[in-house]
């Protein structure tokens, strides 16, 4: 037999569920975790968007994320994971932002967009590459994420923009080479100055420092009274880069300072003679 409640029981019952939902929010208050709210997939995805539109990064991650927590079967699921990574980077939080897209390339390797997973990865380390003089294993991880672009994806927009920041990651760790070089060469360590500038024009020769480094081993050599490597290294520099400033310093290190190299260069053009 169905036993039905007496309105005094029901009235009891619902007072007992109030209570008992005033105390979890007070509790769920006191932690200050915040309450799950379930929405839909596209009204979770359009607030992320809405967000991300108007500069408030670090809210549309927690949103875009939030769609995959709560839709993981959603069409919407996969995006969002990636414009997540995406508004992480934005928000200069790049080691998040790789670790996002680091899944999203581990989970999703056929994706129409996984070349620009790469790309953004690639950014996410090309942007904190600092100066000269600091350490450069950031600039190291660039580059390599850059390369991989390069041979994943050749013929898109990305590698093209790769390239152009390969050149400026090679021309960064080129930099550091030369600091270290003059470093070695101003406390008179010569042979560890020689090094130095070898490695640049050996290793970086399309860079912009090897004009530098033909020049700085000229000095070196002179300093250590090899002057038959020093006219041939000035030779080099004469021939390559005969309009630059330090074809000019080089000259007036094996001339007298008083010879423009305007007003006589076949000392120059014997030199290249003798090399060439």
């Amino acid at each position: 037999m169905k036993t039905v409640a007496r309105p005094a029981q029901r009235m009891r019952a619902i007072g007992l569920s109030l209570i008992a939902a005033v105390v979890l929010s007070a509790c769920g208050g006191d932690s200050g975790e915040p309450v799950y709210i379930e929405r839909p997939a596209s009204t979770l995805y359009d607030s992320a968007q809405q967000a991300l539109n108007i500069g408030d990064y670090g809210d549309a991650a927690e949103l875009f994320q939030e769609v995959e927590r709560q839709h993981p079967y959603s069409p919407l699921a996969t995006q969002s994971q990636l414009m997540a990574a995406f508004s992480l980077y934005q928000e200069l939080e790049y080691d998040e932002a790789i670790i996002a897209l680091d899944r999203f390339i581990r989970l999703h390797p056929g994706n129409d967009n996984i070349d620009y997973a790469y790309y953004l990865r690639a950014l996410s380390y090309y942007e904190r590459i600092s100066d000269v003089e600091r350490d450069q294993a950031m600039t190291e991880l660039a580059m390599d994420a850059l390369g991989e672009v390069v041979r994943r994806f050749p013929d898109t927009a990305y590698a093209r923009d790769a390239r152009l920041k390969l050149d400026l990651t090679n021309d960064q760790l080129a930099g550091r080479e030369m600091a270290i070089g003059r470093f070695y060469l101003t406390g008179g360590h010569y042979n560890a100055a020689i090094n130095r500038f070898r490695a640049v024009i050996d290793t970086y020769e399309t860079t912009t420092h090897v004009p530098e480094a033909l020049h700085r081993l000229t000095e070196a050599y002179l300093a250590l009274g090899l002057e038959e490597e020093a006219r041939n290294t000035a030779a080099v520099l004469a021939y390559n880069y005969p309009g630059s400033e330090w074809y000019v310093d080089s000259y007036a290190l094996l001339v007298d300072p008083s010879v423009r190299p305007a007003s006589d260069s076949s000392l120059w053009d014997r030199m290249v003679d003798s090399v060439f």
